[in-house]
């Protein structure tokens, strides 16, 4: 990409400064820490499932005072998120990257900038997944339209690969250059990046926090599709409507501590507790196609599995395959709008649906940027639409994306933009 490169790490120091700052609420700064990587590998790696924290997670789902109790279930932003589902959404029809569930606008006038070729800084999580490396890739298309039109100038970019000091050391030396014109954040986990996003909007450049959240308010806006409780809730609520009560269901999470995968939890926790529904356990997998294969098979050998939830969809194809493997019936299964899931699903016929974490928002915060240095209002909650693919219409999207890779997700949001359809065939 034109005028764009790769921030390096800033100091040590600095990082282990902020990584050691408290929030506002110090239970939750002690959730998420620095461990986080490592807890989700030694789960993953178990030899044998963990019959404790299946058993127990279960008995809890329906228990009113535990769930309250839950650091990460807020029963008030559980019902807004699935009320949410039911709004029509504000803006053009046809994008709905810029489309905003019932807004609180913003001004911003504070921040308009008297010319163009403004600069752009973006410290990212990772591109460690199949999901992030194709919002990125949108991400850079759509800031190539505005480089072309002369609103963004030099596009700096960090990459923290899911090392939260890292993350809080690129923001950091992004604040001391002191050059960036707005600040777009993605964090790696929710409580620990607090003191770091703080401290860039306390700099006086307009943050934009997009993707997973943070503990505080201060940025210009936080952009994001509905959210992990309405994401966890379609997925939780196809499998008790397409099972007989006492099927028996396992779940399959990627890690803990970020904010949109423990809500997506919690939500089919309360979903699942107030069904006739057996939960075996739930398994951390990182992500990788191989621990959930194992993982799965190591649960059908013990008996039947039903049902597969999943926090995030890439890895859904490996789960199948163990049934396959293992001459088992198919499993009801909420996957992913991953091409993968996708087709797989096409293609056995099995009983599926494809929840949605909207990959088009990697869009809204270059979107967002624009209208801040224009001095337009933006949301301070940009709440974006979010709309699970159901059987009905699933071949649509499969035929809309058939020259795209298997790793590519069908709600990207990015057929007219000028890369389209190459950049995305060429990842």
């Amino acid at each position: 990409m034109r005028k764009s490169r790769v921030l390096l790490a800033g100091a040590a120091a600095v990082a282990l400064a902020l990584s050691a700052c408290s929030t506002d609420d110090p239970d939750d700064a002690a959730d998420p820490g620095d461990d986080v990587a490592a807890e989700a590998d030694a789960d993953a790696g178990d030899d044998e499932p963990d019959d404790d924290a299946g058993d127990g997670d279960a008995d809890d789902a329906g228990d009113d005072d535990q769930r309250e109790d839950d650091d990460w279930f807020v029963r008030a932003d559980y019902e807004r998120q699935l009320a949410q589902r039911d709004i029509e959404p504000e803006g053009p029809a046809d994008q709905p990257w810029l489309q905003a569930i019932d807004p609180d606008w913003t001004d911003t006038s504070e921040f308009a900038a008297e010319t163009g070729d403004n600069t752009l800084c973006f410290s990212n999580a990772s591109v460690s997944n199949p999901w992030r490396v194709t919002g990125w890739i949108t991400m850079q298309q759509q800031v190539e339209v505005y480089q072309d039109s002369g609103d963004i100038g030099e596009f700096r970019v960090s990459d923290a690969a899911d090392d939260d000091n890292q993350q809080i050391s690129d923001i950091q030396t992004f604040i001391d250059a002191g050059d960036c014109d707005a600040l777009i954040i993605s964090p790696s986990t929710t409580a620990t990046l607090t003191p770091a996003v703080q401290a860039a909007c306390d700099s006086g450049v307009p943050v934009i926090v997009f993707d997973r959240g943070v503990n505080t308010d201060c940025m210009v806006t936080f952009i994001h599709p509905i959210g992990g409780y309405a994401y966890g809730a379609d997925a939780a609520e196809f499998l008790v409507d397409n099972l007989e009560p006492g099927a028996s269901v396992l779940a399959l999470r990627i890690l803990p501590g970020v904010d949109v995968l423990e809500h997506r939890w919690a939500a089919a926790q309360e979903i699942f507790g107030a069904s006739e529904l057996n939960v075996l356990g739930f398994e951390f997998t990182g992500g990788d196609g191989a621990q959930i294969k194992d993982q799965v098979t190591q649960y059908l050998q013990r008996g039947n599995v039903d049902g597969i939830w999943m926090d995030a969809g890439d890895g859904s194809v490996a789960a199948i395959e163990a049934f396959e493997d293992t001459g088992n019936d198919y499993p009801v299964i909420a996957g992913e709008d991953e091409l993968s899931f996708m087709r797989k699903w096409q293609e056995t016929g099995l009983t599926a649906v494809a929840p949605v974490y909207s990959n088009f928002q990697w869009r809204t915060p270059v979107e967002a940027a624009v209208k801040i240095w224009n001095g337009e209002e933006v949301p301070s909650e940009w709440v974006l639409p979010q709309e699970p693919i159901t059987e009905a219409d699933r071949d649509e999207f499969l035929d809309r994306n058939a020259d795209m890779p298997s790793l590519h997700y069908a709600k990207f949001g990015g057929e007219d933009l000028p890369g389209f359809p190459d950049v995305w065939q060429d990842r």
